[in-house]
């Protein structure tokens, strides 16, 4: 695994030519495949990565040639201990260059390439996020469908048209139908029509308050027990908005809700970007156990407690999840 975090083909050629273990997983449920798709050229910190906690970290690289050889020598391409392939963790990570190649090796998605029952599609996020053209590229050649608009009412090329990638626009074009109101369909004439399209009569002010009243709503919903909507009308701010505070929110409506894996991903982002917030790890430990990942609560319940030693919910949460870990060892 170390050999993998640096991108040492030799070092794993003669590893494993001497009996090390190709699919052995380490305390996190991370296997060499795992650590090689995610890292590579990472500070010395960072070279035991948690399976959602390397979300947003640029410096993360990707082994490439590693990951190349660990899949020619046989190593299941959607290995999981139960935290996540490597396929879905490269993708929340940001790898771009990893999933490729573990798509190439015809890695398992699982996943609904147009977004079905989200508010909206991936190629529509991707293109509104900026700067993801090579994630555009993926979405295309893995069929998603151009033409299904955001919950907006935008397409994938007119919000890549507003935010001038003129490149994003010119591989959107070819698959995408004419739109009726664009007079010169072309791609100069899609990009003049998306600008004159944004320049309405909105100021910042209006803008915040439409967040503001979104965030309300949300907070309304999550009163009256309605954590699905919650959830998504914190995830339309999350849009264009990112906020710890919201992902906390989103994180407890995905707990409520049952869905550890989503409750997870928000949590460790939270963590992210407040790493000095009890509550983050607190959510974090919930959504572990959640998941009966006790061993995880456990340790980010420390983590929380170091951060707010006087919390008694956290002291209790702490005992459980104690109980909970030596319980299931015994077993």
């Amino acid at each position: 695994m170390a050999a993998a975090q640096i991108d040492d083909v030799p070092a794993e050629r003669y590893l494993l030519d001497h009996g090390a273990e190709l699919t052995k997983s380490d305390d996190k449920g991370n296997t060499v495949l795992h650590h090689a798709v995610l890292t590579g050229c990472s500070p010395p910190h960072m070279r035991t990565p948690l399976m959602y906690c390397v979300i947003g970290y640029v410096g993360l690289q990707g082994s490439c040639n590693v990951t190349k050889f660990l899949l020619s020598k046989g190593i299941p391409v959607d290995i999981d201990f139960g935290h996540g392939t490597p396929l879905y963790q490269a993708a929340i990570a940001g790898q771009d260059k990893t999933m490729k190649i573990l798509l190439d090796h015809h890695a398992n998605a699982g996943a609904d390439i147009n977004g079905k029952n989200t508010i909206s599609p991936p190629l529509a996020v991707a293109t509104g996020l900026g700067g993801y053209t090579n994630f555009i590229k993926l979405l295309l050649k893995a069929g998603a469908d151009p033409n299904i608009p955001d919950e907006l009412g935008r397409l994938p090329i007119e919000i890549a048209a507003s935010n001038d990638c003129r490149e994003e626009v010119e591989m959107l074009f070819p698959k995408t139908l004419p739109i009726p109101n664009v007079s010169n369909w072309s791609i100069d004439g899609v990009i003049t029509h998306s600008k004159l399209k944004s320049e309405k009569p909105a100021s910042e002010l209006q803008i915040n308050e439409n967040k503001d009243l979104i965030k309300s709503q949300a907070n309304n919903a999550f009163k009256r027990k309605d954590y699905e909507l919650a959830s998504k009308l914190y995830g339309l701010v999350l849009d264009d908005e990112y906020d710890a505070t919201l992902y906390s929110n989103r994180s407890l409506c995905r707990l409520r809700m049952g869905d550890g894996e989503g409750a997870l991903s928000d949590a460790c982002m939270c963590r992210i970007m407040r790493p000095d917030w009890a509550k983050a790890c607190y959510r974090q430990a919930a959504a572990h156990m959640l998941l009966k990942m006790y061993n995880e609560a456990h340790n980010a319940l420390l983590d929380a407690q170091k951060l707010d030693p006087g919390s008694e919910e956290i002291k209790r949460e702490l005992r459980k999840a104690e109980e909970l870990l030596k319980t299931s060892s015994e077993a």
